[in-house]
């Protein structure tokens, strides 16, 4: 039998459904990104400028740290989340609900009763021989 070829292997491997999955995940995840950095830098970004009057920290600089970069980064941060968060929050909304499956029935063990009597039995069994 012939052995197959590298071609045929990585065709084998890319059709693969995870390696597609994942690639439609990058995919649509940098498309989200950019989304998420439109509103973060576009919308919010502003409105919280006007609030605050400045949202640059990055001229703090502190024993030649630049501590004004790490506070952007962590503003950023904080509000590329609560983007993120109220995105997920209004999309699991708009989401058909799942019905939720009841849960199998465990097959039913034997009684108290049961065991008793079987325990019994086999006591008698016991002192028997």
């Amino acid at each position: 039998m012939k052995k197959p070829s590298w071609i045929d292997e990585f065709k084998t491997f890319i059709m693969r459904g995870n390696v597609l999955d994942l690639a439609v995940g990058v995919v649509i995840g940098g498309a989200f990104t950019a989304i998420v950095t439109s509103i973060v830098e576009n919308l919010l970004t502003p409105i919280i400028g006007l609030a605050m009057g400045n949202t640059n920290f990055s001229g703090i600089v502190i024993a030649g740290f630049g501590v004004g970069h790490v506070i952007n980064a962590v503003i950023t941060f904080l509000i590329t989340a609560f983007v993120v968060f109220w995105i997920v929050k209004v999309v699991n909304r708009m989401m058909p609900k799942k019905e939720e499956e009841p849960a199998p029935e465990e097959p039913a063990g034997p009684t108290t009763e049961e065991l008793l009597a079987e325990i019994r039995d086999l006591l008698k069994e016991q002192q028997g021989k």
